[in-house]
């Protein structure tokens, strides 16, 4: 089984914290959503033995598409490729965008799976974010959506700077009022180059404070535990038949196709990304071009990120697979590599699979680092 994902490129606004690829003009938009039906035709080949399970369009904000434009795309797939009878499609949609009159629509069409941008239900949040919803477009949207749809996951971010630990609460609380049946969760980061990286340098906005983080991080491991989800992925929070089978298939390294600019494609050892340029990519495809840069993945990068994303989940890093895909000397090492965070109980052995502890899931990133082969 294999997954196709879909970049679109356009925002209403940058929020300050995102380093995606996007662009707030739209002048381009019918333009690029031609050529990602074209990359779609130009990369069947890609998966003529595979047969597709997951569609995701992910942006930059999805919902700016219309409804036909959308279904133009995955026309685009069925077209071109062997999809499963009920396959898994999910939209990244922002709460300004969900009106009754969209999500009605969209209930009726091949989209079964939605993930809502809601990030925080205080005003306040939203606008430190400079996000483009309110707190009332996060309830009223979330109201109507959950009595058209099934399958929801909700973003929340955590570890904003001043915020309570009664205030990240109240956000679960609300959600879980809900009844959605997923919820992604991030910590705020400052990534290079962003806004909030600014704001913070020039002593414009609080900086990060990792206990804060950690804090909200455990009161979310043990508050989604009590409502019945699964901590099936560092992130990332479903109850049982409800993780995402599309995300799933990046952490159990299934091949995917990325469409778009700055979209990654991932097959067994190699990998590629589209550039990050509409433009540039624009008139590549124009041109039956692919505008993508591909590596080759040697053994000791396949390891590395095999136990990078291994830890992050619930079926962690199978000492057997390492050792049938990589050989005996990588299983001895990462058992060597292992045994100091066994000794600090971040890590355990069960069942010859190596796993990540609950005090050890807020640390996932620098302990799966550790376990990395440098030579």
């Amino acid at each position: 089984m294999a997954g196709i994902y879909i970049h679109i490129p356009f925002c209403k606004q940058a929020c300050f914290y995102c380093d995606f690829h996007f662009t707030t003009s739209l002048k381009k938009k019918d333009e690029l959503v031609g050529a990602l039906v074209s990359e779609l035709e130009l990369r069947k080949d890609e998966f003529k033995n595979q047969t597709v399970e997951t569609i995701y369009f992910g942006g930059g904000t999805p919902s700016l598409l219309t409804n036909q434009e959308l279904q133009s795309l995955i026309d685009s797939v069925y077209k071109n490729y062997q999809v499963v009878t009920n396959p898994e499609i999910t939209l990244e949609a922002n709460p300004d965008d969900l009106t009754n009159r969209r999500i009605f629509e969209l209930s009726k069409s091949p989209i079964n799976r939605l993930s809502i941008g809601i990030q925080s239900f205080f005003e306040d949040d939203l606008k430190s974010m400079n996000r483009a919803h309110s707190s009332k477009e996060a309830n009223n949207c979330l109201s109507e959506a959950t009595s058209h749809f099934n399958n929801i996951t909700i973003d929340l971010i955590y570890g904003i700077p001043n915020m309570s630990l009664e205030k990240w609460n109240e956000n679960l609380q609300i959600a879980f009022g809900f009844g959605v049946n997923h919820i992604s969760s991030y910590a705020l980061t400052v990534e290079p180059k962003t806004a909030l990286d600014t704001f913070i340098k020039k002593g414009q906005y609080p900086p990060m404070d990792d206990a804060l983080a950690q804090l909200h991080f455990n009161h979310l491991i043990s508050e989604t535990a009590k409502q019945g989800f699964v901590h099936y992925e560092i992130s990332n929070f479903g109850k049982p038949n409800y993780f995402s089978k599309h995300n799933t298939s990046y952490w159990q390294g299934k091949p995917y196709i990325g469409i778009g600019p700055s979209a990654h494609s991932f097959h067994g050892n190699t990998r590629s990304w589209n550039v990050s340029n509409n433009t540039k990519y624009i008139k590549s495809i124009n041109e039956n071009s692919l505008p993508n840069t591909k590596e080759i993945l040697t053994i000791q990068e396949q390891y590395n990120e095999y136990v990078m994303t291994g830890l992050r989940t619930i079926w962690g890093v199978s000492l057997e697979k390492v050792q049938q895909d990589f050989g005996e000397v990588y299983k001895a090492y990462l058992i060597e590599q292992s045994q100091k965070h066994i000794n600090q109980q971040l890590l355990y052995i069960n069942q010859d699979k190596l796993l990540i502890t609950k005090e050890g899931k807020f640390l996932s990133d620098g302990i799966a680092s550790d376990l990395f082969k440098l030579n």
